[in-house]
């Protein structure tokens, strides 16, 4: 069961926020949807749940148009939260998992089980409000994942998160990946799509600019990155041809390199100057293409 985009356009007015977009989400499987803010990410969120149509083109799940009569296959964590703030956190669940169909005994199982998982038991009788950020952002996922669906889009959801909370969230969306759920997420951290997804799109202005598998994303950017660390001057590095970017850092210098046959030559214009504490030859991060490609950096 697959998700696909063929040739989605989605124009208001003159403006045109979505632009002859085609992707294929493969099953159980994490998709990231990076782009900068405006790029076009969450109206493709919203024609894909079909709170938005469409201009041109069409949105496919199994084959069949999303609409109400599969909203219970699908689950949506949006951007800007949207719980009742004086509800109390386990009235709240039961009200928003009812709506998906759920029958009131699974509801009570799957709300303790939940917030048990995320640490946060205490909070079944809280008010929505009286909740900090991120507590606020835990509960907003459980509403997204208790029914179980087979299709569930997450915009941002590590946004104003901590550290600890980011991996609690992350172990459970690698679980559901793991049990089955096609995952669809955006995120302004570039590590954690690269941590977590095989496929992704990059959205520029409404347009893929870079889509498909990571690891062939990063094969045909050609480009690698060598980092050094040593007890002398490197300065001469920068000025090796083929080295197209550098880099100082606390420790050392990180180079962006067109090919490894350069690395080779940065290794034999460093042996023998003195102590080499680190040399290592990377492939580009997920920033590196993003920076190429779109022009600016993703914070």
């Amino acid at each position: 069961m697959s998700l696909q985009l063929q040739n989605v356009t989605k124009r208001f007015g003159n403006f045109t926020a979505v632009d002859n977009l085609s992707i294929e989400i493969p099953e159980r499987e994490m998709f990231g949807f990076l782009g900068a803010n405006g790029a076009g990410k969450t109206t493709t969120f919203r024609m894909i749940l079909g709170l938005l149509d469409a201009t041109d083109g069409s949105i496919l799940w199994d084959g069949k148009k999303i609409d109400y009569s599969t909203s219970h296959l699908v689950g949506y964590l949006p951007e800007e939260r949207g719980l009742y703030p004086k509800m109390k956190v386990r009235e709240q669940l039961v009200y928003l998992a009812r709506l998906r169909g759920m029958e009131k005994q699974e509801i009570l199982k799957q709300v303790d089980y939940w917030l048990e998982r995320f640490k946060v038991p205490e909070y079944a009788t809280k008010k929505v409000e009286e909740l900090s950020k991120g507590n606020q952002q835990k509960i907003q996922f459980i509403a997204s994942v208790i029914h179980k669906p087979q299709l569930l889009i997450l915009d941002e959801p590590f946004s104003g998160l901590d550290p600890v909370n980011v991996e609690l969230l992350k172990e459970a969306v690698l679980d559901l990946k793991n049990n089955g759920t096609s995952i669809v997420f955006s995120s302004h951290r570039m590590e954690h799509v690269e941590e977590l997804c095989e496929h992704l799109c990059i959205m520029h202005h409404g347009k893929p600019v870079v889509h498909g598998s990571l690891k062939e994303i990063k094969r045909s950017f050609g480009k690698k990155n060598v980092i050094v660390h040593a007890d002398f001057d490197l300065s001469h590095l920068k000025d090796i041809p083929g080295v197209t970017k550098s880099k100082n850092t606390a420790e050392g210098l990180h180079l962006q390199v067109e090919s490894e046959a350069i690395s080779q030559k940065i290794l034999e214009s460093i042996s023998g100057k003195g102590f080499v504490r680190k040399f290592v030859l990377e492939e580009p991060s997920l920033n590196d293409i993003f920076i190429e490609k779109v022009g600016a950096s993703y914070e």
